[in-house]
C-alpha cells in the first residue's frame, strides 16, 4: 500500500507539474502570437507611413522662398552586350528652381505669362539658376518596370525634400510607435520592404527595413519595439482565467492525494488498533480462563490461599476488561458533554496513594513514586474518572521510561483553579510528537514496537479533563523526562 501511495504522490506531482507546463506553453504561445500580430500591424504602419511621406515630400514647397517650378524626364534602356546578357538603364534628369526667387517677385502672387517666359529663358541661358540633376542607375535587378517608375517619383521626392530621421521619428511617435529610426544606404538597391522578426521574447524588437529613394540604394530601419505593456493587458482576463483554474485545479489534485494519504493512513491506523486492542485484551481473557479451570481442581480450590489469589487474579482481569471497555465508551461520545460525571470532593493526596498503591511496575526497573500534594488540596471531580486520569499518566510514566524512573507529584491551588504537576524522569517526548500525542491512536515513533498500546491513553486523558471544564498541558525534553500540568475549576 505505501508504495502505491508513493507512486500516486509521484504521478501528483509530474501530474502538476506536466498541467503548469502546458498552461505555461499555451500563455507563451498566446503571448508569441500577439508579439506577431503587433509586428505584422507595426510593419503595415511603417510601410504606409514612408509610403504617405514620400507622397507629402512631392507635393512639398518651400514658403520662404516661393512657389517652386519643378520638371523631371525619365528614360529606360535596354541593351544587351555581346553575351546576350540584358542591362537596364533608369535615367532621370530633374530640375527645380523658384521662379519668384529669380525675379525678385516677394509674395507668392500667381505669374503672368510674360512672367514665366522670360524666367524660363533665363534658366535656359543659364543652367546654374537652376539645381539640376541627372544620373543613371544600373536596374537589371528591379522586379518590373512599374516598380523603376515608382522608384523614379521616390528619386523625385528625396531631391526635392530630402528624408531626415528625426521627421520620420516623430511621425511614428505621433501613431503610438516606439521605435528608433535610422537612414543608411545599402550595398545594392532594395525594392521591397523586410522585416527581421524579435529574437528575444522579454525585450521583443522588430527591425523593418523600408526602401524609400530605391535608385539611390536608401533605405529606412526601423527598430520597433514591441508594446510587451500593452500585450500583457490585452493578455490579462485569459491570464487571470488560466491562474485561478490552474489554482483549481492543483487544489483539487492536492485535496485528492491529501484525502487518499488520510484514508490510508486511517486504515493503517485501524489495523493497528484492531492488532493491538487483540493483544491488549488477550491478557486479561487468558488470565480468566486459566482462573476459571482453576475452579475445576478442587484441591486448588481446598487452599485458601491459592483460591484468595485466584480470586484476586480474576477481579484484576475484569477491572482491566471494564476499564478497556469503558475507556473505548468514552472515545466514542461525540463530545465530552455526553460523558457521565458523578461530582464529588476528591482529595488529591489521598487519590494520588491509592493510584499508586495498585501500580505494579516491572521487577526489573526501579520506580520511585513521591507524593508531594497538599494533604488538604480537594477538587470537585468524578473520583473514578479522575482517577483514571491520574492512573494513565503513572503508567506511561514507567512504560516510557529506563531501567530507573523517579515520579514526582505536586499541586497548586489559587484562584478557584488546582493545578496538579505530574512529573517523571524518563525517556521524554521528541519535540514532533508533543503536538500530536493527544490525537486518537497516535503513537510516537519512540513508542511504536516498543510497548505495547492503543495510543488511546492520552486521548482518553484529554477528553475527560474537557469533560470537568479543565485543561491539560506538557513539557518535555527529550531524554530529561517529561511533566504533565493538569488544570481543574475547584
Amino acid at each position: 500500500m505505501e508504495k502505491r501511495i508513493k507512486a500516486l504522490y509521484i504521478i501528483t506531482i509530474i501530474a502538476i507539474l506536466a498541467f503548469l507546463t502546458m498552461q505555461v506553453y499555451w500563455l507563451y504561445g498566446r503571448y508569441e502570437y500577439s508579439l506577431s500580430e503587433y509586428e505584422i500591424s507595426g510593419y503595415k504602419e511603417i510601410v504606409q507611413t514612408v509610403t504617405e511621406v514620400n507622397q507629402a515630400r512631392n507635393d512639398s514647397s518651400d514658403s520662404t522662398r516661393g512657389p517652386r517650378t519643378f520638371q523631371s524626364s525619365y528614360n529606360i534602356n535596354n541593351d544587351t552586350d555581346n553575351a546576350g546578357k540584358t542591362r537596364i538603364t533608369a535615367t532621370i534628369i530633374s530640375q527645380k528652381y523658384y521662379a519668384h526667387e529669380l525675379l525678385g517677385i516677394k509674395g507668392t502672387r500667381p505669374l503672368t505669362e510674360e512672367e514665366k517666359r522670360r524666367v524660363a529663358r533665363m534658366v535656359l541661358e543659364n543652367e546654374a539658376l537652376a539645381e539640376t540633376r541627372k544620373l543613371s542607375y544600373d536596374v537589371s535587378n528591379a522586379p518590373s518596370d512599374a516598380a523603376v517608375w515608382g522608384a523614379f517619383k521616390n528619386a523625385d521626392a528625396e531631391f526635392l525634400s530630402p528624408l531626415r530621421a528625426e521627421y520620420m521619428d516623430s511621425i511614428l511617435t505621433a501613431k503610438g510607435l516606439d521605435s528608433d529610426v535610422d537612414l543608411i544606404v545599402t550595398d545594392s538597391m532594395k525594392w521591397t520592404p523586410t522585416v527581421i522578426r524579435h529574437a528575444s521574447a522579454l525585450h521583443p524588437t522588430a527591425v523593418i527595413s523600408v526602401p524609400y529613394s530605391e535608385l539611390e540604394k536608401k533605405s529606412i530601419v526601423v527598430s520597433y519595439h514591441l508594446p510587451v505593456a500593452k500585450i500583457f493587458h490585452d493578455m490579462l482576463g485569459s491570464l487571470i482565467i488560466v491562474i485561478l483554474l490552474s489554482i483549481f485545479l492543483i487544489v483539487c489534485l492536492i485535496l485528492q492525494f491529501a484525502t487518499i494519504l488520510k484514508l490510508s493512513r486511517l486504515d493503517k491506523m485501524r489495523n493497528s488498533f484492531i492488532t493491538t486492542m487483540i493483544h491488549e485484551l488477550k491478557r486479561p481473557i487468558s488470565t480468566l480462563k486459566m482462573c476459571v479451570s482453576g475452579l475445576e481442581n478442587e484441591k486448588m480450590m481446598s487452599n485458601r490461599d491459592i483460591k484468595r489469589e485466584m480470586l484476586s487474579e480474576t477481579r484484576i482481569a475484569l477491572d482491566n476488561l471494564s476499564a478497556y471497555f469503558s475507556k473505548l465508551r468514552d472515545i466514542t461520545f461525540n463530545n465530552v458533554e455526553q460523558i457521565p460525571l458523578n461530582l464529588q470532593n476528591v482529595n488529591l493526596y489521598d487519590l494520588f496513594d491509592a493510584v499508586t498503591s495498585a501500580i505494579n511496575p516491572p521487577a526489573d526497573k526501579k520506580v520511585v513514586i513521591n507524593n508531594r500534594i497538599d494533604q488538604e488540596i480537594e477538587v470537585s471531580a468524578d473520583r473514578s474518572h479522575l482517577y483514571n486520569i491520574v492512573n494513565n499518566l503513572i503508567e506511561n510514566a514507567v512504560k516510557y521510561s529506563g531501567p530507573e524512573v523517579e515520579i514526582n507529584a505536586s499541586a497548586l491551588q489559587s484562584d478557584g483553579t488546582v493545578e496538579l504537576h505530574i512529573s517523571d524522569t524518563g525517556n521524554g517526548i521528541p519535540s514532533g510528537d508533543i503536538k500530536h500525542i493527544f490525537k486518537r491512536f497516535y503513537r510516537g515513533k519512540a513508542s511504536v514496537g516498543e510497548q505495547p498500546g492503543m495510543g488511546l491513553g492520552l486521548t482518553y486523558v484529554k477528553l475527560l479533563i474537557d469533560a470537568h471544564g479543565g485543561e491539560i498541558s506538557v513539557e518535555s525534553k527529550e531524554g530529561e523526562g517529561t511533566c504533565f500540568i493538569i488544570k481543574l475549576p475547584q
